[in-house]
């Protein structure tokens, strides 16, 4: 659950600490749930610009939230990769 007054996520009923990327990236999927946002998209949004190494650190921080909202980070239930386009948060 995300609440967006308080910036705070809660996950099984423990609060998780992001970082404010972490944060920024999990509340532009949520505003999007269900759609399939581009690397693009993402970088634009979070970070302003598309320069070049983006997409690398866009990886990092979403297998870093993963492992922070997911029981299986591996085989993830919310945040899921649409292979050569980008993410989306699922429904669910």
């Amino acid at each position: 659950m995300i609440d967006f007054d308080k910036r705070k996520v809660i996950v099984d009923d423990v609060e998780v600490h992001l970082t404010p990327i972490e944060y920024n990236i999990l509340s532009l999927l949520a505003k999007h749930h269900g759609k399939v946002l581009t690397h693009n998209f993402i970088i634009k949004e979070i970070w302003g610009s598309v320069i070049g190494n983006e997409t690398k650190s866009l990886r990092v921080f979403m297998a870093t939230l993963r492992r922070k909202i997911e029981k299986q980070p591996a085989n993830p239930r919310y945040i899921i990769t649409e292979v050569g386009v980008g993410y989306r948060l699922n429904d669910e």
